[in-house]
């Protein structure tokens, strides 16, 4: 099983009070474990493309009910044929391994 596949196949677990942010380097040796995704500051970002805007819906309803099951929910910028999403744990104010959880989550969609 790859990293990802690895990613995927896990659950976020609740960041508590006290819980530091991943450092940089982390975050990149976990980024290399994604596709296409980007780390940009505090969080990590992809955009997904779609044939139509009922492609780009299906996806964005299915993204919304994994960032449910995980209690971790990304912003997300939604057009036509386009779905832009940016993860960051808010509550610690940096990344956790919970957004590259996510992000390997969401890319399993694309990916089945």
């Amino acid at each position: 099983m790859n990293e990802t596949s690895s990613l995927a196949s896990r659950h976020c677990e609740p960041c508590h009070g006290g819980a530091e942010p991943l450092t940089p380097e982390q975050a990149q040796t976990l980024l290399q474990d994604l596709s296409d995704w980007t780390l940009e500051g505090d969080h990590i970002a992809k955009t997904y493309r779609f044939k139509d805007y009922h492609q780009t819906i299906a996806f964005v309803n299915a993204l919304a009910w994994i960032a449910h099951r995980e209690d971790h929910h990304p912003d997300l910028t939604v057009t036509y044929r386009t779905c832009a999403v940016r993860f960051a744990t808010h509550s610690i104010g940096g990344l956790s391994e919970n957004d590259f959880i996510c992000a390997a989550r969401i890319d399993a969609l694309i990916d089945a």
